[in-house]
C-alpha cells in the first residue's frame, strides 16, 4: 500500500484546531482488524464542527476527519470479512478519536463494520450516512413502542436538516401523515416534495406559553431541536404517543413536567446512533436497503470531489447546507 491522501485535523501550539489535506503512510493507520479502501464519505454537521474547530468534537489529535465511510475491504483479520467485500462504517469513535473516512484508506475494529446490504450501493449508503441511520433508528424504536400509520400524524422538527429530511422521506413512504416543523418558510415546497402532508412554521407557535398538557395531536415525533420545542412536543402528544429525541439544535436543556408520561403514557425515546451495537445496527441498515430506503435519496444528495472537501464545511457552519453531501474519496 502506497502513501495516500487524507484530511487531517490538528491542534496547533496556539490551541487552534484546523484541518488540511496531506499524505499519510500505511503505518499511520489506526489499529483494527479490517482495512478498507474508502470509496465515499459524507459531510455531517458534526464533521464541519470538527474540521473547523467550531465545536469540541475531536478527542485525539491529530485525527483524520469524517464520521462516515463506505468502501471495499483490502485486508481482514476477522473471518467475517474478506478482500473485496463492500462495507459501511459509521459512528463509534470514527472521525473523533479514531482516523475517519476522509482518507483513501482506513483501518477499523471489525465490530464497527457493517456488510453493505443488498439493495444499497456504496454511494447510496453514504447519501444515507449517519443522518439517515439515526432517522431510521428513531423510526424503528418508535415502531417497537407501538407507532403505526393508523395511530395518527407524526411531526418532524428541524425538518430541513439531514436527519429531518430523510425522516420525512422514510415516514411518508411508510404511509404516515407527516407534518414538518421548520423555521424556514422558503423550504416548504421542498419539504412537501419529500412527502410532508403539512408544513408548520416555528414562528406560528408561542413556545413560551405552552402548558403542561395541550390538545393531543401527534402519535409520534422525531425531534432534532430539543429545548422548548421538545417540551411542546411532549405536551401535545396523543395517548401512548412516542417521541424520538435525536438532536439538540435548539437547546440541550429540557424544562417540562411528568404529566405527559403519567397522564398520557407518552414515551420519550433517546436515540443514540453513535454506539448502538449489533444486531440492531445491522437490522436498521437492512431496513434502509428495503422498506426504509428513502425514495427521494437521489434528489436530496449530491457528490463532491475529495479535493473540494475543505471548502464545503462553511456552508454547514453557516446553516446554508441543503440535503446530503457525499464525498467521492477513491471512487
Amino acid at each position: 500500500m502506497e502513501p495516500f491522501s487524507a484530511y487531517l485535523i490538528e491542534k496547533g501550539s496556539d490551541g487552534k484546531v484546523a484541518g488540511r489535506m496531506t499524505r499519510l503512510s500505511p503505518g499511520q493507520l489506526d489499529a483494527g482488524e479490517v482495512t478498507l479502501k474508502v470509496h465515499y464519505s459524507s459531510i455531517n454537521y458534526k464533521d464541519a464542527l470538527a474540521a473547523t474547530g467550531t465545536g469540541n468534537i475531536i478527542r485525539r489529535f491529530p485525527c483524520v476527519g469524517g464520521i462516515d465511510m463506505a468502501g471495499v475491504v483490502v485486508e481482514s483479520q476477522d473471518e467475517r470479512f474478506h478482500a473485496g467485500d463492500p462495507v459501511i462504517c459509521t459512528s463509534f469513535d470514527i472521525g473523533v478519536s479514531h482516523h475517519g473516512g476522509y482518507a483513501e484508506y482506513a483501518r477499523v475494529p471489525a465490530r464497527w463494520v457493517v456488510p453493505l446490504p443488498r439493495g444499497l450501493d456504496l454511494f447510496e449508503s453514504m447519501a444515507i450516512g449517519t443522518a439517515g441511520f439515526t432517522a431510521a433508528l428513531g423510526i424503528v424504536r418508535m415502531e417497537q413502542n407501538g407507532l403505526a400509520p393508523d395511530r395518527g400524524p407524526v411531526v418532524v422538527t428541524g425538518a430541513t436538516g439531514g436527519v429531518g429530511t430523510l425522516a420525512i422521506d422514510m415516514l411518508a413512504s411508510l404511509g404516515y401523515h407527516v407534518v414538518a416543523l421548520t423555521g424556514k418558510a422558503s423550504e416548504a415546497d421542498a419539504l412537501r416534495s419529500l412527502g410532508a402532508a403539512e408544513v408548520r412554521l416555528r414562528s406560528e407557535i408561542d413556545f413560551g406559553k405552552v402548558r403542561a398538557l395541550e390538545a393531543g395531536t401527534w402519535a409520534g415525533a422525531v425531534d432534532n431541536v430539543g429545548g422548548a420545542v421538545l417540551h411542546w412536543l411532549l405536551a401535545t402528544m396523543k395517548q401512548a404517543g412516542t417521541v424520538a429525541s435525536i438532536g439538540n439544535a435548539g437547546s440541550h436543556k429540557l424544562e417540562s413536567t411528568v404529566y405527559p408520561f403519567i397522564l398520557r403514557g407518552v414515551s420519550l425515546l433517546g436515540i443514540d446512533s453513535g454506539y448502538m451495537g449489533f444486531p440492531t445496527r445491522q437490522i436498521v441498515w437492512d431496513r434502509l436497503a428495503t422498506d426504509l430506503k428513502p425514495p427521494h435519496l437521489a434528489s436530496v444528495s449530491h457528490r463532491i470531489a475529495f479535493a473540494d472537501l475543505p471548502a464545503a464545511f462553511d456552508a454547514y457552519i453557516q446553516g446554508r447546507a441543503k440535503g446530503r453531501t457525499v464525498v467521492a474519496i477513491g471512487a
